[in-house]
């Protein structure tokens, strides 16, 4: 059975591979959404028309996978930075503080579909201003919601998560599993657990 990431995200496509999910690649040409909803709506919205704009060029027997994701302070929304002077305000708002980070994921089988969203509380420790310089330096913020990336090099800013990891990186893997069994997608277990999935 095929696997469609809706999705041009390396993050996303890695974490797929690393439970045997094998899928293929059809960037999405949807235009996010990016303001005016509520962080849980927003990322709902954003999954599920991503995962509509590839549909109409897959098959019903195609598992259609998208998803989307924010990083919420103090209730603002922080999408991904614009250039290097937004990442550093970016991060010198996170610094010293908790946040959240929300992903919707949607998935589309058979007809139906069916999304969840996750959410993670990261807590970050106290920045200096030589370090979110060298940080954004890197280039690796800036294409990245909150101008940060835990599987990257801003590890190093990040004391702890509540909340699953997967999410932050940008795909909750359990809320996944779950999408896959609600959708009763044949075989599922297989996908996960045997690699079977090509």
């Amino acid at each position: 059975m095929q696997v469609v990431l809706a999705s041009g995200s390396p993050r996303r496509l890695e974490l797929l591979r690393q439970i045997g999910i094998k899928p293929l690649v059809m960037v999405s040409n949807y235009h996010e959404t990016e303001s005016g909803l509520a962080p849980e709506v927003l990322v709902s919205t954003n999954a599920l028309g991503k995962a509509r704009s590839v549909l109409a060029q897959c098959s019903d027997e195609v598992v259609v996978i998208a998803a989307d994701t924010v990083v919420v302070l103090d209730g603002e929304i922080l999408g991904k930075p614009k250039n290097k002077e937004e990442a550093g305000e970016m991060l010198r708002a996170l610094s010293g503080k908790a946040h959240w980070v929300l992903t919707g994921t949607g998935v589309f089988y058979r007809g139906k579909h069916a999304v969840r969203v996750s959410a993670t509380k990261v807590y970050f420790r106290n920045l200096n201003e030589k370090e979110i310089q060298s940080y954004v330096a890197t280039g690796e913020p800036l294409d990245k919601a909150g101008a940060y990336g835990i599987q990257g090099q801003g590890a190093v800013f990040i004391t702890k998560i509540e909340g699953s990891y997967s999410n932050v990186v940008g795909l909750d893997l359990a809320d996944l599993y779950t999408l896959f069994a609600e959708l009763d997608v044949e075989q599922y277990d297989k996908f996960f657990f045997q690699g079977t999935a090509s």
